[in-house]
């Protein structure tokens, strides 16, 4: 049930961004500091963007588990000093 849900979430966001993208086609260009990107339609830099974040968060978690690892074994080492 739960990853029927999860499906039906997904699928509701990517279809309000196809429709997003579709009704704003007019091409834009990001400019960061001094730099600029080429233009691009709007659908293409929001599909960067999201996919940009989402394999960012996937790296911070998987980094974020390694130290919780650590640190997990660091404190069973320390308990097994105590006995």
């Amino acid at each position: 049930m739960v990853t029927l849900l999860i499906c039906l979430i997904l699928a509701g966001w990517t279809a309000a961004i196809a429709i997003f993208s579709v009704q704003n086609a007019t091409a834009v260009s990001i400019q960061f500091l001094f730099f600029r990107s080429i233009e691009l339609p709007l659908g293409i830099v929001l599909a960067f963007g999201i996919g940009i974040g989402l394999f960012s968060v996937a790296i911070l978690q998987l980094f974020w588990k390694l130290t919780n690892l650590q640190a997990n074994s660091n404190t069973f080492e320390e308990n097994e000093n105590w006995e």
